[in-house]
């Protein structure tokens, strides 16, 4: 896959907003069906093993999904998104994480996200 621009980028994020909200409704519903298969869990109204099964293989789905429009889903909780680019010569990821209405920040590839930037006003 190649290097997104802002504008493309941002017209995917949109575009994968309503499998990126469902993964987080289905990391949730993992989590509850996992502690309740633990021994002294509460049982779940969402279900049993099968339930929980069914839950994951839907997230790989929806993992799948995201991976295969050239971005790259980097974490699941906090749920974070990059967006392979090149700012000025230089190679970055366009970085969206769970929570944020845009994709407003970046980071050089070499320094990860501890190095997140707002973009420049003349990248927008």
């Amino acid at each position: 896959m190649g290097l997104f621009t802002v504008a493309e980028a941002r017209q995917e994020l949109v575009r994968l907003m309503p499998v990126l909200d469902e993964i987080v409704v289905r990391r949730a519903d993992m989590v509850e069906l996992s502690a309740a298969l633990t021994p002294g869990g509460q049982p779940s109204p969402l279900g049993g093993l099968a339930e929980r099964k069914a839950t994951e293989a839907r997230l790989d789905e929806l993992m799948t999904e995201v991976q295969q429009t050239g971005a790259e889903l980097k974490g699941v909780a906090p749920l974070l998104v990059d967006f392979p680019a090149d700012l000025d010569g230089v190679p970055v990821l366009l970085c969206w994480l769970e929570g944020e209405t845009g994709l407003d920040w970046y980071h050089r590839a070499d320094l990860g996200f501890a190095g997140r930037r707002r973009l420049p006003f003349d990248a927008l």
